[in-house]
Parts: C-alpha cells; sequence; structure tokens
C-alpha cells in the first residue's frame, strides 16, 4: 500500500493586510486541539507573525447528520428504497452549507478586521478562504503558531488548539492550517521541491516483494496457487466464472497517484501470458490535476502499484474498459481529496482545489507543474472505485476524516461502490508504527484511514496456505505481509455492522486493554472483506515477479463488484453501490475465513474466527452466490 507521508502549505508572496483586532474578545470557545504530540519532531520557534497563511474555513454542512439513515435507506437490502440512487445535483443541494453559515463567518472576519475584498468563497460554497498574516490568524483564533523541526532539517507549523466565538462554533467545521500537523513553513521554495505525496516510493510503502523472479520453468496452473497467484487461481478461488454482457455501459475506475504509473510494456507481457487478446490494450485516461502515467521513473518502486492493479483489474473483467483516475503532477502530486474533485464538483473548494494541510493545491506554479486550475467534477464516478492507497488515521484530525468520510458516504449515495485496501502491518501503522497516546512510538493499535470511514468498504488479505490446493480454505495472510484491520479511534459504530462485531466483541473478546486499542465496542471496525493478497505474479520492468499485499486484494474485490454490476445491468437493474450492508446480510455468500491473525506492535493482534474479524472481515467473495443476491435485489 502507499501512504501519506507529508505535505505543505503553498508559498503566497504578497498580501494587503489589514490591522488585527485590538481587543481580543471574551466569547471564545475551543474548536479543535490537536490529539498528540507529533512523532520524533521538536517545538523549536514560535511562526514568525509577518508570514501569510492561506486560512481556509470549512463551513458546516446542512444534514450531514443524516448521511448513515439515508446511505441505508438507498443501500440495506431490507429497505423498500435500495437502489434508488440520488443524483450528483440532489446531493449537492441537499448537503450544502446554509447561507446563515456564509453570512456568520463572512460578517464574523469582516468585524475582526479583515476586509471584505480580501475573503473569497469557493464555487461550492463550502469554502471560505482569506490570506492572511500570522499575526492576523492567531488574533483571530485565539492561537499561537509554532514551528516544528524534524532531525532531517524539515520543519512544519502547527498550532497547539484554536478557538472561534461561540455564535461561529456551529457554522464551522473545520479551519486550516491549525492543529492537522502537515504544514511546511511558507515562502520556502527549497521545501516545495520536497513536498511528500500518496504516490511517492517510500522502503514503507507499494506492494511488497521478496524479489522472487519467476521463470519459464515454473508451473503456472490451479496446482500451484499456494505459490503463484494468477487470473486463474483468482476465478477458481471467487467463482469468478462469467463473461460480461454489458461492458459498454459499466465503469471500473482504478486510482493511482503520480509517480506511481504503469508501463505499457508490461501490460502486454502480462497480457501475452494471461489474456493474449487483451494485447495493445490501455486503461482509459483519466487525468487529474496534471496527472500522467510517467516513464521517466521505472523501477519496482515506481511500478509495482500500477501494473499489479490494471493488469488485474484489465483481465479478470475483459471486456469492460478500465479507467485510470491518474491523480496528481510529477513536481507535487496528490492526496484523497484530489480524486474526489474530479468526480464530484460539488466537493471542490477554492479553484477546484482543497484542504492545504492534506490535499495538493493547483495550479502548480512550480518549474513543470501543472499550471491549470485544479480537476473539479471532471468525470461521472464510475460505477466502482478501487484505491490501494492510505494513510494513518492518527495522522489526521476528526474534523478532516469526518468530511472525507461523509464525501464517501454520498458517492456511495449516487451508486458509486468505493473499495480502499486496509493497510499491510496487521494492527500496527505506517512503518509498523504503533502509538503511545501522546504521538509518540508505543503499543497502542495504530488504524487505517480512509478503511476506518464507515462509508467505504476496506479490504483485508487472505492466502492459500503453503501446500494447500486452490479449493481449499484461505487463512488470513501471514506471508510478507499481515491484513490491516482494527478499531478505528475517531469513527463511531455504523448499525449495519453492530450484530457482527458485537458477536465478534462477545464471543472471542481480545485480550488487549483500553490502552491498546479502541475496546469500547462503539466504534468502527474493520476491514469489510477480504481477497487474495499474496504470491502475485505481477510484470515489472520488463519481468514477472511475486507481489504481497491489500493493495491487490482492493482491484481483485473491484473486479468482482463489476461484474456482479455487469448481471445487473444485463437484467435492465442499476449499480449496486454502496455493499456493506449487503454483505452484512448475506455472509453464507462469502467464505468464512477462521485461520490466521494480523501481528503488530509487539502483539499477535487479532485472530480471525468464525463469523466477522478485524482482520478479514465477512470473509471472502463467492460471486456466483454474491451475484444471485444482488440479483434478487431491486
Amino acid at each position: 500500500m502507499h501512504f501519506f507521508l507529508l505535505l505543505q502549505v503553498l508559498a503566497i508572496c504578497a498580501l494587503v493586510a489589514a490591522a488585527p483586532s485590538s481587543s481580543r474578545r471574551h466569547n471564545f470557545v475551543l474548536h479543535e486541539r490537536r490529539a498528540s504530540h507529533p512523532v520524533t519532531w521538536a517545538q523549536t520557534r514560535r511562526l514568525e507573525p509577518h508570514k501569510v497563511l492561506p486560512l481556509r474555513i470549512g463551513l458546516t454542512q446542512q444534514n450531514a447528520h443524516q448521511i448513515e439513515e439515508l446511505l441505508m435507506s438507498i443501500a440495506h437490502p431490507d429497505s423498500p428504497t435500495y437502489g434508488q440512487h440520488w443524483s450528483p445535483e440532489r446531493v449537492a443541494n441537499y448537503f450544502a452549507p446554509s447561507n446563515a453559515s456564509i453570512s456568520t463567518v463572512k460578517t464574523w472576519l469582516s468585524d475582526s478586521g479583515l476586509h471584505p475584498d480580501r475573503i473569497r468563497i469557493s464555487l461550492s460554497n463550502s469554502w471560505i478562504e482569506v490570506n492572511a498574516t500570522v499575526a492576523e490568524v492567531e488574533d483571530l483564533l485565539d492561537a499561537e503558531y509554532h514551528v516544528y523541526t524534524h532531525p532531517s532539517g524539515h520543519e512544519q507549523i502547527s498550532c497547539e488548539s484554536y478557538s472561534v466565538p461561540d455564535h461561529v462554533h456551529e457554522h464551522v467545521e473545520l479551519i486550516k492550517p491549525t492543529v492537522h500537523f502537515v504544514h511546511r513553513i511558507p515562502d520556502d521554495p527549497a521545501l516545495l521541491r520536497k513536498r511528500s505525496n500518496l504516490g511517492l516510493p517510500t522502503s514503507k510503502n507499494g506492494p511488497k516483494t521478496k524479489d522472487v523472479i519467476v521463470t519459464a520453468s515454473d508451473i503456472l496452473d490451479l496446482a500451484s496457487c499456494d505459490r503463484f497467484t494468477t487470473p486463474e487461481c483468482l476465478r477458481a478461488l471467487y467463482q469468478m466464472d462469467c463473461e460480461p454482457q454489458r461492458a459498454d455501459s459499466n465503469s471500473f475506475g482504478i486510482v493511482e497517484f503520480t509517480p506511481q504509473a504503469y508501463l505499457p510494456s508490461d501490460l502486454d507481457m502480462f497480457f501475452r501470458n494471461f489474456s493474449p487478446s487483451q494485447v495493445g490494450q490501455r486503461p482509459t485516461l483519466v487525468s487529474i490535476d496534471g496527472g500522467t502515467p510517467q516513464t521517466q521513473n521505472q523501477s519496482v518502486e515506481y511500478n509495482a502499484e500500477s501494473d499489479l492493479d490494471l493488469e488485474y483489474a484489465m483481465v479478470l473483467t475483459d471486456p469492460t474498459p478500465i479507467t485510470l483516475l491518474q491523480t496528481g503532477d510529477m513536481v507535487k502530486g496528490a492526496f484523497f481529496n484530489n480524486w474526489l474533485d474530479a468526480v464530484d464538483g460539488s466537493f471542490c473548494t477554492f479553484e477546484g482545489g482543497d484542504d492545504p494541510a492534506y490535499d495538493v493545491i493547483y495550479p502548480d506554479p512550480l518549474p513543470g507543474g501543472y499550471n491549470q486550475p485544479g480537476s473539479c467534477g471532471i468525470i461521472k464516478p464510475p460505477y466502482v472505485v478501487s484505491i490501494s492507497y492510505g494513510a494513518d488515521e492518527s495522522g489526521i484530525t476528526e474534523a478532516y476524516a469526518q468530511r472525507q468520510c461523509n464525501e464517501y458516504g454520498k458517492l456511495g449515495m449516487m451508486g458509486t461502490t468505493v473499495l480502499y485496501s486496509s493497510g499491510d502491518n496487521g494492527v500496527a501503522g505506517l512503518g509498523g508504527q504503533c502509538l503511545d497516546g501522546n504521538g509518540k512510538p508505543g503499543v497502542k493499535f495504530n488504524p487505517e484511514f480512509p478503511a476506518s470511514c464507515p462509508f467505504v468498504t476496506a479490504v483485508g488479505a487472505t492466502q492459500i496456505n503453503p501446500g494447500s490446493f486452490v479449493f481449499e480454505d484461505e487463512s488470513a495472510c501471514e506471508q510478507v505481509i499481515y491484513s490491516g484491520g482494527g478499531f478505528s479511534n475517531i469513527f463511531t459504530m455504523p448499525k449495519y455492522q453492530e450484530a457482527a462485531v458485537h458477536g465478534y466483541l462477545k464471543n472471542y473478546p481480545p485480550p488487549y486493554t483500553a490502552e491498546q486499542y479502541n475496546n469500547s465496542g462503539k466504534v468502527r471496525a474493520f476491514p469489510d472483506i477480504s481477497a487474495n493478497g499474496a504470491n502475485y505474479v505481477t510484470a515489472i520492468n520488463g519481468q514477472h515477479i511475486l507481489l504481497y499485499g491489500t493493495s491487490a486484494s482492493a482491484p481483485v474485490v473491484g473486479s468482482i463488484m463489476t461484474l456482479i454490476n455487469d448481471a445487473r445491468l444485463n437484467k435492465g437493474k442499476g449499480p449496486i453501490g454502496f455493499i456493506n450492508p449487503v454483505i452484512y446480510n448475506h455472509t453464507s455468500a462469502l467464505h468464512d475465513i477462521t485461520s490466521g491473525s494480523n501481528p503488530g506492535c509487539d502483539t499477535i493482534g487479532f485472530n480471525a474466527t468464525k463469523g466477522w474479524d478485524p482482520v478479514t472481515g465477512v470473509g471472502t467473495p463467492n460471486m456466483e452466490a454474491l451475484r444471485d443476491v444482488f440479483l434478487s435485489l431491486p
């Protein structure tokens, strides 16, 4: 999997400053406080008062508290309105911030000494932006900004907490840059070149490999699926014996973050071995924020993710066209909200941009950067979207996570199935990191985001046990990687999984305390479903090697859901959309995984058990059985 590392705020060079308010208001209420101190970073100095911050104020969305209820009315198999998906326009209008929120926040800013000419509102009316000096922002938010320094010499900015007037509090969801510890110091071109992004290779991200090269002497058939996973193995494992009938009206999107990219020669090498009729086929490219399948950097680190995703998705769903949502330019890359902007224009912010604390803002003024406005509503959401990237939930704030999670709920309301890999480090986070409650290395489990969002389908990993046949029971993946899973520290438990998770906690209580994981029994648990994540034969840089990870599991489940959509479309029905309520209510249509675990944080992690578990979810798909379930629904 690919993980979010560090992002930075764009430099702003000039500002016509207004004098800050001369007196501090006394009716401030705390709005956000940073949950923990950032690991390995030291507070070194106050941020200079003349520096300029691009202040971004996220307005409270109307009716956001109804998203789960509305989504269940569309996605629960027992609902009389199952499958009656909303139009994008209906979704945008229903959740748009109120005029009262816009007016209240603008008045607060102007009354605080910020001239109305400096205040701008996003096209979607969801964000208000104003460029202000550090001194102005500190006065406005009753906050103190500091510079934090990493042993590498990199610097970031943040405040411990911030407040807003009591009458403004209900109209604001979050404000950036503030407590979210991912800001670069402004006006530092040298650091801009070092921006990290989801697609940037590191030793901790991407699908894993043991550097095993598959040669012509290796026999790749069903008898060797315990050592070499191929499309034929997956079809046998998950009963994927069908020929798409409505490929022309179906859609399946794969999200990749630049500089991760596929090589055309790798696709053809894979096709020649496993689907000769597809030689020469390519995914349909949708360039988001200057996204391009670059070819100047060619190695496992740059090509494994995209090659793996596309090779298996294209072969398993052929002839369904695959849409490549290539996100971010070569200079700055991208984060999750960048691709969300592209498929839902109502999610866009100022100039199609996002949250400067996490997301990359376009246009990109740097040499070689994408110098056009950000991609906003440029494509209809595909029926299925698979994303093999993720971040530590502990690295973001509740407000940011909730806002993005709500967007996944809206996509579900519109009929899109969103699948995220659950992680490759068991109960630990990026690079096996665990927490101590104060943001430092410790023993507390570190869940994955966006997999921890209750409105996505989180996909874990399984394996065919060494020496076992393809038709024998799988176990949780324990080769090279461990299936990510556990319990959120942010999101409450959705109703669709209450019975399953409570049953697990009652029948198989984990032997850990609240100091190690959120054992309240009231929070979102993941993953939801799993698929094989070991020994994938993948063509990369002119040779076949073996890859491991939930990076493989997610596009396989996406392929299965795409084939189920094909069957529904062939019967004149709509796409399946958000699948979690159905799979939790029809577990007999899945293969239950009852062995293996997901170690991390100096523990064995959780165990795979009968029924749902925080290692493999409700199990792996039986496509024929799941197809029959979904065909039986309206």
